[in-house]
């Protein structure tokens, strides 16, 4: 179950990352990712009104802040990196944000048989691969650092998320929601403007911040049944999807790398699955 929750969370991480980037494109990052955050909150205080007397107030709330922090500083230098279009080099060095939560994992006692190690050594290598890197030609320096920017905050993220889900799943998504929209609220507030986004773009901002809310819960659940470590490289294949659907909508012609990479992702959450 495990294996199947993370992989899932990858499927709609990675449909939610590829029209967060297309978004991003007519408008600046923050704005995007301030849009999906807040309708994503909007949705998930609906259904933790809804069950408010059965849960818990205690244990998750620093989690859920820390998640909902370093979640939103990503995702703006994710979108903010993909929008100059070097996808090439932004996409792989943020795949490599699964380290961290599996050196955290580790480093709290967590100990991955030995065929889960051969497994996450070949998916992160195929999940690199299949982002499609770039490694010639001149690279702008601000495209890096916003990548590896986003690749800490992402594995942070990961690792807070499952601590704070093995206390409550619910809640620690929307106490994350709660923490990032009030920060992008203060910087709407400060830039007086909110973005540029026009009413009929609203209904598909809505999708990818519930695309990001059920990823977020996918995971949540899947960690907290087992170890962060196998959970976080299995949800953090996402960037295969990103590419097999900018090869689908966008005809983005994928190379024989990102072909590799996709297959060794495959046959690394295959043998994690299996061990």
């Amino acid at each position: 179950m495990l294996a199947l929750l993370a992989l899932g969370s990858s499927v709609v991480w990675g449909t939610s990352d590829f029209f967060g980037g297309l978004a991003s494109k007519r408008h600046p990052a923050v704005a995007i990712v301030g849009w999906t955050q807040a309708l994503g909150l909007l949705s998930i205080s609906a259904i933790v009104l809804a069950r408010l007397e059965s849960q818990s107030w205690s244990g998750w709330p620093p989690w859920a802040a820390a998640a909902g922090i370093c979640g939103m500083v990503g995702l703006v230098a994710f979108y903010g990196a993909l929008s100059t279009g070097t996808m090439g080099v932004v996409a792989p060095i943020a795949a490599l944000g699964v380290i961290v939560p599996v050196s955290l994992g580790v480093a709290s006692g967590e100990s991955p048989s030995a065929w889960a190690w051969v497994g996450m050594v070949i998916a992160i290598v195929g999940v690199t691969l299949a982002s499609g890197p770039e490694v010639s030609g001149a690279v702008s320096a601000r495209p890096v650092a916003l990548a590896v920017v986003a690749a800490l905050c992402f594995g942070l993220a990961l690792f807070c998320l499952d601590r704070g889900a093995r206390v409550s799943t619910l809640m620690t998504l929307w106490g994350m929601r709660v923490t990032s929209v009030s920060i992008l609220v203060v910087v709407a507030l400060v830039k007086g403007n909110a973005g540029g986004v026009r009413a009929r773009e609203v209904p598909g901002l809505w999708l990818i911040g519930i695309g990001d809310l059920i990823a977020n819960a996918l995971f949540g659940l899947a960690s907290s049944q087992g170890q962060v470590s196998v959970a976080a490289v299995l949800g953090s294949l996402y960037p295969v999807v990103t590419a097999v659907l900018a090869w689908i909508v966008v005809h983005e012609r994928m190379r024989a790398v990102q072909y590799l990479g996709s297959v060794l992702a495959v046959i690394g959450a295959a043998v994690i699955a299996a061990g």
